[in-house]
């Protein structure tokens, strides 16, 4: 923007404030709106059509793009990964022979359509497109002349309101009858070129509306059998396609769930999509506690069951069915410790409340390496009951029926947890409330 075209925009602020505030009088013409009013939508209108029209043209194109690009892909997943990278001529079909052919002979057949549509969606461009853009640039240029008007409207209520300010005035000084007269002399000026382009634009805009309706009416008709010539050729050129890994002539689900087989159930059966999410975190602290008891402890502290995690307490009416363990060092000596209690394992020497009876001592030699605890001496033999079967939805998991008698090797405090038990000889992990204690 110019210095001029700045300084007149400085100006016509306050004005164009009052006129969108509804402010004083402000110079309208019905005929004009009326006719700026059909002129928007003539642009609006234009526009449309040559964005559709783009639109389309590139929607076509990418559709047999895609196309190609899909062949090659279904191509690469029927080939298997075999032979040498360095010899092309090494790899053997191994897979699905007959699906690569037919890959290889859709592509051909949507390359072939892409020569044989390329005229016509040329002729788009040039037909439709073209014109469009044509009109659009016509469009703009009285656009400009719409503008320029609004401008000389803002201009005449400026002066008209300036003029009016010192007419109304009662005790006009000579400076004040000078400034009115110079006012007056501009509104007169200001009258003038806003008619100028408002005559203008009610004449010549009618005339446009018309030569756009004899203009607009054939592009869309163009364009409608442009399209129906672009599906009328393909659906001919699908209809006849000659592919015999293709049947046509069955329904399309039947085909699909034919070609389909078994192939669902074989997925199925892996047991790597049987990962659920829900219990991952409680399953992975199950993990890490099972691997803990089925590892030696490590050697800071020679013979401590457990060392580093916390293993559960006993209760007095577990004690008895189990043999006496290793005791815990608490000095670097290896020097002898005095009998603990019950409870003592769990948290490194302190007794669980309401453990009252004394324990035979348990003695464990400097350098030797103690077992964990294992689920018998944890729980006492404690058992419980399927109540549902299970089966294992990943490694570590435990299977087991319905009524089956399982050793519980620890057990969590929330039953919805993640316990660990044996059964059959086989230990691992299982959800707490499909059993119960028994």
């Amino acid at each position: 923007m110019s210095f001029k075209g700045l300084k007149k925009t400085i100006v016509r602020a306050p004005q164009n404030f009052r006129q969108k505030m509804n402010m004083g009088d402000i110079t309208s013409d019905a005929v004009y709106q009326d006719a700026e009013r059909r002129f928007k939508e003539l642009e609006m209108e234009t526009k449309k059509l040559s964005d559709e029209s783009k639109r389309y043209f590139s929607a076509v194109n990418g559709m047999l793009d895609y196309q190609i690009d899909f062949s090659k892909a279904i191509e690469e997943i029927y080939k298997p990964i075999s032979g040498r990278l360095s010899d092309p001529n090494s790899t053997v079909p191994e897979d699905n022979p007959e699906g690569i052919q037919a890959a290889d002979q859709y592509r051909e057949v949507v390359k072939e359509l892409k020569e044989t549509l390329k005229p016509d969606l040329e002729l788009i461009e040039k037909r439709i497109v073209g014109p469009a853009q044509e009109l659009l640039k016509v469009i703009q240029s009285i656009r400009k002349m719409a503008v320029k008007r609004d401008h000389k409207q803002v201009d005449l209520d400026r002066h008209k309101r300036t003029h009016k300010k010192y007419e109304d005035k009662k005790e006009r000084t000579a400076k004040d009858e000078e400034k009115m007269y110079n006012a007056e002399a501009e509104v007169s000026i200001a009258q003038q070129e806003y008619d100028y382009y408002n005559d203008m634009l009610k004449t010549e805009l009618p005339i446009l509306f018309q030569m756009q309706a004899d203009f607009i009416r054939p592009l869309f008709v163009s364009f409608y059998y442009m399209q129906l010539n672009i599906f009328y050729t393909l659906y001919n050129r699908m209809e006849e396609l000659k592919i015999p890994y293709f049947d046509l002539s069955t329904d399309i689900v039947e085909a699909y769930n034919f070609k389909k087989g078994n192939i669902e159930e074989q997925t199925d059966a892996i047991g790597i999509t049987h990962f659920k999410v829900g219990h991952a975190k409680s399953k992975l602290e199950a993990t890490k506690r099972r691997h803990a008891l089925n590892s030696p402890p490590p050697g800071g502290v020679p013979g401590a069951p457990g060392y580093g995690e916390q293993l559960p307490g006993y209760t007095a009416g577990q004690y008895g069915q189990q043999e006496p363990q290793y005791g815990d060092y608490k000095n670097a000596s290896g020097a002898y410790q005095p009998p603990a209690a019950p409870g003592a394992y769990g948290a490194y020497g302190q007794p669980p409340a309401g453990t009252t009876a004394p324990v035979t001592p348990a003695y464990g030699a400097y350098g030797q390496q103690t077992p964990a605890s294992t689920g018998t001496s944890s729980y006492g033999g404690q058992t419980c009951t399927a109540l549902y079967d299970y089966t294992a939805q990943a490694q570590g998991d435990l299977t087991f029926p319905a009524g089956a008698v399982i050793e519980v090797v620890e057990k969590t405090a929330d039953a919805n947890g993640w316990w660990t038990g044996r059964y059959n000889g086989q230990t691992g992990v299982f959800p707490g409330n499909y059993v119960q204690l028994g």
